[in-house]
């Protein structure tokens, strides 16, 4: 069996909101005070301004609107900068013309970034593009771990850390082992509780089909294997890792996104855990719209981190 090293030291000390002004980034923002108040980081606002028009227009007609977009951007990141949020907390911005995530991934590399955090919000009816790209070439294609505020999870409430109860979902692969420090380590320092789970994975079934029993060997097949990975589980967490609260184990049956959503909600999570496979390219990881990671976003009521494996 794949075990995972605990034993790591984890800092979030320069860490990287990218904003696009609106209200779920806005949300982000709160998470990265929160975090950045707590480790005593540092925080780097940071937007990107649409790459440059290749019409023809003409000059004097370009030259104003790029003028425009870049002054209109840094009234929003003025007001940003005065949130009561950011009291006592080092902080500065950035406007960059370009690529969103191509400005954001050069910003992590150039300023050692530890944590990168959005938000994410809807942009039409079709639920696989609810996420949109730029967030998924994000966390996929970023060097740190990546803290995502979807459109349905909710806004602290109060400037305190408020993360009480963390799900750390897992397939048992390298990539997804890869985030378990992190899971232990953020439940260490905030003395929170730490559930682990595993979906035994199904295809979705037709609602007409969904209530049909299983036949007896089936389910002695699924209570057998769910008995087997609670083993597995419980073998992640050594018993001398000393966490603040015994770690709780889950193993359910169904799809594996739905049931990690599900699960997150029943527990009453305040912050999902999990890895995602790394994607070589930002187109291979902009087309990813179905993964499981992607979908967890979409639909948790509390915010992901992602590590990439």
């Amino acid at each position: 069996m794949i075990t995972a090293e605990t034993k790591i030291s984890i800092s979030f000390k320069n860490i990287l909101l990218a904003t696009d002004f609106s209200q779920v980034s806005d949300h982000a923002l709160a998470y990265a005070a929160i975090i950045a108040r707590l480790q005593n980081g540092n925080l780097l606002l940071a937007h990107a301004l649409a790459p440059e028009a290749r019409t023809a227009v003409p000059l004097d007609s370009l030259l104003a609107s790029l003028d425009r977009d870049l002054q209109e951007a840094r009234v929003h990141m003025w007001q940003l900068m005065r949130e009561k949020s950011l009291e006592h907390i080092a902080h500065e911005y950035v406007i960059e013309r370009g690529p969103t995530s191509e400005v954001i991934l050069d910003l992590i590399a150039r300023n050692n970034i530890d944590l990168l955090v959005l938000g994410t919000h809807g942009r039409g009816g079709l639920k696989k593009l609810l996420l949109g790209s730029v967030a998924e070439e994000l966390f996929r294609l970023a060097t740190c771990p990546v803290l995502t505020v979807g459109p349905r999870a909710f806004g602290p409430c109060t400037a305190e850390p408020g993360i009480r109860r963390i799900l750390f979902a897992t397939d048992f692969s390298p990539a997804s082992l890869s985030a378990l420090p992190y899971a232990i380590a953020i439940a260490r320092a905030s003395t929170a509780q730490l559930v682990l789970l595993h979906t035994l994975s199904v295809a979705p079934l037709a609602e007409e089909a969904s209530a049909w029993p299983l036949a007896p060997d089936v389910i002695e097949w699924v209570e057998k294997t769910r008995l087997s990975t609670l083993g597995q589980l419980r073998k992640l967490i050594p018993p001398n890792e000393n966490l603040p609260h015994n770690p709780e184990f889950l193993v359910t049956l169904g799809f594996v996104p739905e049931e990690i959503v599900k699960a997150a909600g029943e527990a009453n999570a305040d912050l999902i855990v999990m890895g995602v496979n790394a994607s070589s390219t930002a187109r291979a990881a902009a087309h990813l719209y179905w993964s499981t990671a992607h979908h967890v976003v979409c639909e948790a009521k509390c915010p992901v981190l992602t590590i990439r494996g």
